[in-house]
């Protein structure tokens, strides 16, 4: 089988390479290797990449509609390609229209012209749920007000799959991520920024004064539900019939922030200085997964607690910050 990943070079991409190249297929893995975070980063999660028989990489932008000409066939396209962050999105707006909409549109385009009509899987966010929608959150609920632009430009996406499908009968897969965290995660995302913090003495900032809840998901829980939608293909699931699917993919077991902070205090030996703050602007108090859907038709099942994920978390950053993560392995 032959998959086009998007994104493979980030965090959930490149996690979601190393599944699929194990499963004995051939990849090709495209990414713009943009300046958000640490390039250095996302280079090292390449480096893995590369050395690994059955992968290609291909550094390109999604924003520019040829952007996947001339790369072949696909069996299958999982697109995570993304500009993510609720808080950047107030200061960048245009990346997100280049990255996640008319990227998106790129590769909805690609799929209705190739020859082969490849499966999509592609990225959206809990996100798209704003701030009234009540917990847990079933995939049926409204998602018409959300409280940040990345939301919007997530639910934009999912809005041009659903018109693709009915126009051109595109089979697609959306996946609703919530907050996934592990070994060579985002340095944008709270878990990795308070650790940093952490280390280096400084405080972190505790928005809403600490009263906010998220549904963490492990790495390796994320990219078995990916990766076995991939690979089961078109007529995968029981929900075949439909030809665009939403799913939610989160642990189902929302932690309120201060219980989260008190585990990665656990889980890196540090203590936090906290200096808490009021509600910042575009986010949510709660996420909460509803995954009977992608459990039902997918046999979903996260297995992975915050008590075992963060203290993985924290010894690949140690090795991180020591220069020494190439001893660690995906």
């Amino acid at each position: 089988m032959r998959l086009l990943v998007t994104g493979a070079a980030g965090f959930i991409g490149a996690y979601v390479c190393h599944a699929l190249l194990d499963h004995g297929c051939e990849v090709v893995g495209l990414d713009n290797l943009n300046s958000y975070y640490d390039p250095a980063l996302k280079r090292a999660r390449l480096g893995f990449l590369e050395a690994r028989s059955g992968f290609r990489f291909v550094e390109r932008d999604l924003a520019d509609p040829q952007a996947l000409d001339g790369l072949g066939g696909f069996d299958v396209i999982v697109h995570l390609a993304a500009q993510a962050g609720v808080r950047y999105s107030l200061e960048a707006p245009f990346a997100y229209l280049d990255s996640n909409l008319k990227g998106h549109l790129t590769v909805l385009e690609h799929v209705r012209h190739a020859a082969s009509r490849p499966f999509l899987v592609y990225a959206s966010s809990s996100s798209v749920y704003g701030d009234t929608t009540p917990a847990p959150f079933r995939e049926d609920a409204r998602c018409d007000a959300p409280v940040s632009l990345y939301a919007a430009t997530k639910r934009g996406c999912e809005m041009l799959s659903e018109s693709y499908g009915a126009l051109y009968g595109l089979a697609q897969v959306g996946l609703r991520f919530f907050t996934v965290y592990g070994p060579w995660g985002r340095p944008d995302m709270a878990y990795f920024a308070f650790a940093e913090a952490m280390a280096a003495g400084r405080a972190i900032t505790v928005f809403n004064n600490g009263d906010l809840m998220r549904d963490f998901t492990w790495i390796d829980d994320i990219v078995e539900g990916v990766t076995r939608i991939a690979l089961g293909g078109k007529g995968g699931g029981q929900a075949a019939g439909r030809l665009h699917r939403i799913y939610n993919i989160g642990n189902n077991r929302p932690e309120r922030l201060m219980d989260f902070i008190t585990a990665l205090e656990q889980a890196t030996g540090l203590t936090a200085r906290l200096e808490m703050a009021g509600m910042q602007p575009g986010d949510v108090h709660r996420t909460s997964a509803n995954i009977d859907a992608i459990s039902r038709d997918y046999g979903f099942a996260p297995t992975t607690s915050i008590a075992e994920g963060l203290p993985r978390f924290a010894a690949w950053l140690k090795d991180w910050r020591a220069g020494a993560a190439s001893n660690w392995r995906y």
